[in-house]
């Protein structure tokens, strides 16, 4: 293979496509191609928009009203696509959070002689039988033990087989690198890929903050992300009845929503509950574009990580947004998390304990002008650590040096 010519990337993920994940569409369809990596994204059809890419290709599986339809189609999608890989038309063969897929792909990858790499952005199987296990301690019947039994086997095959025959395996975090090479997978095969923010969007001029109507003159507390149930979003409610005592006009902007509604009516029930329901908003999904004008807008803003086994090697975007954006925040003791405030320096660390997280909401706003001026350290920081431009120069380097040996040289216009 030529050394100029493009680094062609066959990529399988999960998630339905087109997506709002920043490290699939944006990483993979904006940067990398950039940078001499052409991606080829595979995934399942999101049954509303057409596929569309930046750079690259998109393939999609056809949608289908039936759950078991709609994944025997892309697993069709996936043995046709694979069918096709030969070392003339591809160099990596990568596969996301998927361990049957993956299985697959490395057997393929493999047979060809094609470098294979399995990406994991989460500890997927294990969140499977965790939900598995609580649905079965609260009567759950056959149904949650064959996703058990599912979760149990995808992990064994995962981690007896499937990591260990990679070419290489990116993970989410420095936390989730520890625990794989616990695990005995060699670190000279393992990197850290954290999350990070497409700073681009910002713009030369910035972003044009806004309030809710009728929010002027009023503390707002703003949090980014989902409002799932297992990520204790009542936390935030709570958080915010202690800081009524101080500030009783103190608002709450939840931007985001809940996968399942009846996460998202309980979170509201319980804020109604609490006395604060009128102090709650709730926008629904946004695209960044539309999010980060009403961030912009807030006094402050909360990155709050439940503790515990998967979340703790997580890589939390929203607290990357925040600096991004220069806005004061707050955020918990998840281990990424610490080590972004920690090196940043622009944001308020606290433990995860309700009354830590208030103190450091009410320390915000007893003295707005320094807080502003701590958080104006953020954006140099995302910009250098955590943009995707640095991002991807990292990623693109590993794909180069597993196929040609090399490190890709990054133009002068975009080194800097």
């Amino acid at each position: 293979m030529n050394s100029s010519s493009p680094l062609r990337l066959l990529q399988f993920v999960p998630e339905p496509l087109p997506t709002f994940r920043a490290d699939v569409a944006v990483l993979f369809g904006k940067y990398l191609p950039r940078l001499g990596v052409a991606c080829h994204l595979v995934g399942p059809s999101n049954g509303k928009d057409a596929a569309s890419a930046a750079d690259g290709q998109v393939t999609r599986s056809p949608y289908h009203g039936s759950r078991l339809r709609r994944e025997l189609a892309y697993l069709a999608l996936c043995v046709r696509l694979l069918w096709r890989a030969d070392k003339h038309n591809c160099d990596v063969i990568q596969v996301r959070d998927m361990a049957a897929i993956g299985l697959l792909a490395m057997l393929w990858a493999r047979l060809k002689g094609i470098p294979f790499v399995y990406w994991m952005s989460f500890l997927m199987c294990d969140g499977r039988i965790g939900n598995a296990r609580a649905q079965l301690q609260n009567g759950g019947g056959v149904r949650a033990y064959l996703v058990l039994w599912k979760g149990l086997a995808e992990r064994w095959l995962l981690n007896r087989v499937v990591l260990p025959g990679a070419s290489h395996v990116f993970v989410q975090s420095a936390a989730m690198l520890e625990l794989m090479a616990a695990q005995g997978i060699a670190r000279d095969k393992l990197s850290a890929v954290p999350m990070g923010v497409d700073t681009e969007v910002l713009g030369p001029h910035g972003v044009v903050a806004r309030r809710l109507p009728g929010w002027d003159g009023l503390p707002v507390i703003a949090y980014l992300g989902t409002l799932d149930r297992p990520r204790c979003p009542h936390v935030l409610i709570d958080a915010l009845l202690r800081v009524q005592r101080l500030h009783p006009a103190a608002r709450l902007l939840l931007i985001g929503d809940a996968s399942n509604r009846g996460d998202l009516d309980a979170l509201l029930a319980y804020a109604a509950a609490a006395g604060v329901g009128a102090s709650v908003h709730v926008t629904g999904w946004m695209a960044a574009r539309e999010a980060w004008p009403l961030l912009a807008g807030a006094d402050l803003a909360v990155s709050y990580v439940p503790r515990g086994a998967l979340l703790d090697i997580s890589s939390p975007t929203k607290i990357l947004e925040y600096l991004a954006l220069a806005l004061p925040c707050v955020g918990n003791d998840n281990p990424d998390q610490m080590a972004v405030l920690d090196a940043s320096q622009a944001g308020w660390l606290t433990a995860s304990a309700v009354p830590d997280l208030a103190d450091g909401m009410l320390r915000i706003l007893a003295d707005g002008a320094a807080a502003r001026a701590r958080a104006a350290l953020g954006p140099a920081y995302i910009e250098q650590h955590r943009s995707y431009r640095v991002i991807a120069q990292q990623v693109a380097s590993r794909y180069s040096q597993l196929v040609r040996g090399t490190v890709p040289a990054v133009p002068a216009e975009r080194a800097s």
